[in-house]
């Protein structure tokens, strides 16, 4: 897939991924530019690593200096550089051949918690959607946060940033794709929505403020989980992987 070039040390620092799924998931992707590794010994003799790549062995209090306080490293941490940019266009010609035509879409709409969207990732990769997409300035950047969430499918699904929601999905909609927005107070659940529905994009909002009018506007159909009315809603990410279910059982 094409990725558009970031030049450039980013804002805030190169990311720091820790956790062995993360770590080695981002070892075996191709477009990823691995900076640095840090590892106690018996971690990295382990690993089967390219002999350019720079290696500082370390134990596992000094390796807390990289992460997030608390977060389970597991004894190996890596600086990379952020993946270049997927474009919307050439994600939505990925999905035109007729063996691929039934991978969903998944459109966040402002889900800025980087658990979330990292959770998000990994069901996006168990049942094979084609993409997630978001907003470039209302989404979380790459971090170890997103990367251990994901459990290595950052590495894999791509991720499409744009700066305005609406008029990807409308680029979305010219593709073929059938918008259904996922909404609690919708009247039709997502079962029904799905019917005859070919190419699909779910777009789903964040927890609390959930879709705004202007994302809404933009989809074909309102639609929610038939979940019982002894909860409320669901945790965004649970939401997004029921309904990436459904879409793989229609």
């Amino acid at each position: 897939m094409k990725r558009g070039h970031r030049t450039g040390k980013p804002k805030g620092g190169y990311p720091h991924l820790y956790g062995r799924h993360a770590v080695t998931a981002a070892l075996a992707n191709p477009e990823r530019v691995i900076r640095k590794i840090w590892g106690t010994r018996e971690v990295i003799n382990a690993l089967e690593l390219p002999s350019n790549l720079p290696i500082v062995y370390s134990d596992v209090a000094d390796m807390a200096r990289y992460v997030p306080h608390d977060a389970p490293h597991q004894g190996l941490v890596v600086e990379v550089e952020p993946l270049e940019d997927v474009w919307l266009g050439d994600l939505l010609e990925q999905g035109a051949p007729d063996d691929q035509a039934r991978r969903p879409i998944l459109v966040l709409d402002q889900v800025t918690d980087p658990h979330n969207v990292g959770a998000i990732l990994r069901s996006a990769a168990a049942f094979d959607a084609l993409g997630i997409v978001t907003q470039d300035r209302h989404a979380p950047p790459e971090s170890g946060v997103v990367a251990r969430a994901a459990a290595g499918a950052l590495e894999i699904v791509p991720w499409v940033r744009v700066v305005n929601l609406a008029r990807a999905l409308d680029e979305i909609a010219e593709a073929g794709y059938w918008r259904i927005a996922l909404d609690g107070e919708a009247k039709e659940t997502l079962g029904t929505a799905l019917q005859g529905a070919n190419r699909v994009a779910l777009v789903l909002g964040a927890e609390g403020e959930g879709l705004r009018l202007n994302s809404i506007n933009h989809c074909d159909m309102l639609a929610k989980l038939p979940i019982s009315p002894r909860m409320e809603s669901l945790n965004v990410s649970n939401a997004a992987a029921i309904a990436l279910y459904a879409c793989t059982t229609r």
